[in-house]
């Protein structure tokens, strides 16, 4: 069967230029270093092994690249301006922000669970002081997540990489959804110990509480 057209479009020999081309706009969509090998393998071969490595050291004698040392090995990535390494630094942020806040929300749900306890065994066995202070905390933590939510979700970031960037909004998304359901939280509590005291002495206790619905 002779060849297709398709066949010999993709079995054609690119030239130096296209190769550099081809070369650079991977290393760029990547946004990480690659090894001459690796690029080699990556691109399905359409650059030799010995291509590329003269190439990627003919781009970064030529400052189109940046190389360095890597083991037994030399490492090529595409040259980040200033924006780029602002927008990995501020991505590694938010990612021990929200790791975190994560924490912090764990320690939420465990701080909840044991004032639920309380309350289940009788609001009266629970002092009013260490009520109040147990509220006022859990209402401060949960502002203070939703601002730090807030503030990651508004930050000017450009990803490294699409996947990276669809994973840290998801990440997102996930802690603001837990910081909307501590507010749930407070209100289920607050049905709660008004269902254990008369209706007269809720507005008492709601202020004692320094609580807002």
């Amino acid at each position: 069967m002779a060849p297709t057209k398709k066949d010999a479009e993709k079995e054609a020999k690119l030239t130096p230029e296209q190769s550099a081309t081809m070369i650079l706009d991977y290393l760029r969509k990547q946004n990480r270093p690659y090894s001459a090998t690796d690029i080699s393998t990556n691109l399905k071969n359409r650059v030799t092994k010995a291509a590329a490595a003269k190439l990627l050291k003919d781009m970064h004698e030529r400052n189109e690249i940046e190389g360095r040392a890597a083991g037994k090995q030399l490492v090529y990535h595409a040259i980040q301006d200033a924006a780029d390494e602002a927008g990995l630094e501020r991505l590694q942020e938010m990612d021990i922000e929200t790791t975190r806040l994560r924490e912090e929300t764990i320690a939420m749900k465990a701080e909840e669970k044991e004032l639920r306890a309380a309350l289940r065994e009788g609001a009266s066995q629970v002092p009013l002081s260490d009520l109040r202070s147990s509220v006022v905390s859990l209402e401060q933590e949960k502002v203070d997540l939703t601002a730090r939510l807030a503030k990651l979700q508004s930050g000017n970031v450009k990803p490294v990489s699409a996947e990276e960037r669809n994973k840290t909004n998801a990440e997102h998304k996930k802690w603001q959804k837990i910081a909307s359901d501590r507010r749930k939280i407070r209100n289920e509590m607050w049905a709660e110990i008004a269902g254990m005291v008369e209706r007269e002495k809720m507005e008492d206790i709601k202020e004692a509480l320094d609580l807002s619905l």
